[in-house]
C-alpha cells in the first residue's frame, strides 16, 4: 500500500511541474513577442510618421492590386462591402468578387446595384476549378474596376483559385468579402512591395479588426463603437492581443505562418509556382504563406513576409456561440491540416527560423495547447474525486494564470490606446477593460471547447466551413 501511494505521490508531482513548466512557458513565450512587438511597432510608427502615402497615389511605379473577394451568401452585406472595394484610395486595380454558387439572393444584388452584363474574358487558366457560369462586368463607368465571377460551389480556396486565374495584375489582395477596408488600406499595402530591396517580398499582411456595432456609410467606416454583445467585444480584445502584440513579433523575426485570409497581399507570380490554394483544407490562407515560404526555402531564393501594423480591415465577428463554435472549430481543423501537410518543416534546420521556431511554437502552443489544458481539467478533476487536490496551490495557481491573462489583456489595451487609439470615447475603453476581467472566466472556456470540437471534427473526417450567418452591419 506504501508503494502504491507513494507512486500516487510522484505522479501528482510530476504533473505538477509539468503542468506549470507549461504555463510558464507559454507565458514566458507571451512576454517576449509582446517586448518585440512593441519594439517593431513603435519602430514602424517612427519610420512612417512623416510618410506621403498621396505620393504612391500619383506615382506611376505603384504596383498594380487584383483583389480577390470570395462570396457566398453575403446577401445581408455584399452591396456595402463592393462599395468598400471600389471606393479605395488607389489607382492601379481591379476588384474580382467571385460569387461560390451562393443560394441566396447575391448575385441578383450585385447584378442590379452594379448594372452588370455578362462579359468575355481572355484567361489562361493556371490552376483547375470548379466550373465558371459566366464574367461580369458594369456598364456603368463608375464600376470599371468590377468584375464578377459566377461560378459553381468549390468552396473559398476554390473561389480563391478563380480569382488568381482571372487576376490580370502581378500582386493579388485576397480579402473575404464581409470586411470593410480602411480607404487608405491598398496604399499602405503595396507599400512594401515597392520598397522592397534584394529580397523578394511575397506577401504582406494587415490588422483586422471588429466592426460589429461600429457604423457603416457608403462602404465607408465612419464611427467606431466596441460591441454591445459581450462575445464579440472579447473578440475585439483578442483581435489586438494577436495583431498588436502576436504579429509584429513574428514579423519582425521574420516567422509569419499566417496572414489573416481577411486581407493579405500576394505575389502573384510565386502563388501560382507554389500551386495556389489547397482546396483540401480549411486552413487556405495559413496553409499558402507556409507552402509559398516553403518554396522559396526549397529552392533557395531571397525572400521575406511584412506585416503591417496599421488597422486597414474591419471584418464582421460572430455574435452567438453557435457560429463562433463553428468558426472556431475550423479554425483548429486549418491549423491541424497545415501542420500536417508540413510535418517536414517541424524541427528541420533546413527551413531555418521556420522549421527551428515558427513551427514548433504553433505546434505546441496552438495546435496542442487545448487538448493540454483539457487534460489538465480531467486529471485536476480526478484529483478532487480522490481527495488527492491542494486546494490551497490549486487556488494560488488558478489565480497567477486569471491575473496574468487580464495583465496581458490590459498591455494589449494600452498599445492600442498609446497607437491607433480606434476607440476615442472613455466608456468604449471601460467596456474593454471590463470584458478583460470577464474573459477568461466566459470566453477562454469557450474557445477551448470549440478547438476540442474541432479535434473530434478532424479525426472523424468533417469537410467543409459550415454555413456562417451574417447579421450585417450598422448603416448610417
Amino acid at each position: 500500500m506504501t508503494v502504491f501511494t507513494n507512486d500516487i505521490m510522484w505522479f501528482i508531482d510530476w504533473y505538477i511541474i509539468l503542468i506549470l513548466g507549461y504555463a510558464i512557458l507559454i507565458m514566458s513565450s507571451y512576454l517576449v513577442l509582446a517586448y518585440l512587438s512593441t519594439k517593431e511597432l513603435r519602430s514602424y510608427l517612427k519610420k512612417n510618421s512623416f510618410v506621403d502615402y498621396e505620393v504612391l497615389l500619383t506615382s506611376e511605379f505603384a504596383p498594380k492590386l487584383s483583389l480577390i473577394a470570395p462570396a457566398y451568401n453575403e446577401g445581408f452585406t455584399i452591396e456595402e462591402n463592393v462599395k468598400s472595394l471600389l471606393s479605395l484610395n488607389y489607382n492601379n486595380y481591379q476588384a474580382i468578387v467571385v460569387n461560390d454558387g451562393s443560394k441566396d439572393n447575391s448575385m441578383e444584388i450585385l447584378i442590379n446595384t452594379y448594372d452588370l452584363v455578362l462579359t468575355e474574358l481572355d484567361i489562361n487558366p493556371k490552376i483547375e476549378t470548379k466550373k465558371i457560369k459566366g464574367i461580369y462586368t458594369s456598364r456603368n463607368a463608375a464600376f470599371k474596376k468590377l468584375i464578377v465571377v459566377d461560378k459553381e460551389n468549390g468552396g473559398k480556396a476554390d473561389a480563391l483559385n478563380a480569382g488568381l486565374n482571372i487576376a490580370q495584375n502581378p500582386y493579388v489582395v485576397c480579402i473575404d468579402v464581409d470586411c470593410i477596408l480602411d480607404k487608405d488600406s491598398l496604399l499602405k499595402l503595396a507599400k512594401p512591395f515597392l520598397e522592397s530591396h534584394g529580397k523578394r517580398i511575397i506577401a504582406t499582411g494587415g490588422v483586422v479588426r471588429i466592426a460589429n456595432q461600429c457604423i457603416i456609410k457608403n462602404g465607408r467606416l465612419v464611427e467606431v463603437n466596441v460591441p454591445d454583445v459581450m462575445l464579440s467585444r472579447i473578440q475585439v480584445l483578442e483581435y489586438l492581443r494577436a495583431f498588436l502584440l502576436g504579429r509584429m513579433a513574428w514579423g519582425r523575426l521574420d516567422g509569419l505562418l499566417l496572414i489573416s485570409g481577411a486581407f493579405g497581399a500576394f505575389d502573384k507570380e510565386i502563388a501560382l509556382l507554389a500551386g495556389g490554394y489547397d482546396t483540401k483544407t480549411v486552413g487556405e490562407d495559413m496553409e499558402l504563406v507556409v507552402r509559398m515560404r516553403r518554396y522559396m526555402l526549397e529552392n533557395k531564393l531571397p525572400y521575406t513576409v511584412c506585416y503591417i501594423p496599421d488597422p486597414l480591415c474591419w471584418t464582421e465577428a460572430p455574435e452567438d456561440f453557435k457560429i463562433f463554435k463553428k468558426q472556431r472549430s475550423r479554425w483548429m481543423r486549418g491549423t491541424i491540416e497545415t501542420l500536417s501537410f508540413h510535418k517536414k518543416m517541424f524541427l528541420n534546420p533546413k527551413y531555418k527560423l521556420l522549421g527551428m521556431l515558427s513551427v514548433p511554437y504553433w505546434t505546441l502552443f496552438e495546435f496542442l495547447a487545448p487538448g493540454i489544458e483539457f487534460i489538465g481539467l480531467l486529471v485536476t478533476l480526478l484529483f478532487i474525486v480522490f481527495g488527492l487536490l491542494n486546494w490551497h496551490f490549486f487556488f494560488l495557481l488558478l489565480l497567477f494564470v486569471y491575473t496574468f491573462a487580464v495583465f496581458f489583456s490590459v498591455i494589449a489595451l494600452f498599445s492600442e490606446e498609446q497607437t491607433y487609439h480606434k476607440y476615442p470615447k472613455q466608456r468604449d475603453f471601460f467596456k474593454l477593460l471590463l470584458a478583460a476581467f470577464i474573459e477568461p472566466l466566459y470566453f477562454h472556456p469557450m474557445t477551448v471547447y470549440a478547438a476540442l470540437v474541432g479535434y473530434k471534427e478532424k479525426i472523424v473526417g468533417t469537410k467543409g466551413w459550415g454555413e456562417m450567418t451574417r447579421k450585417g452591419f450598422t448603416k448610417k
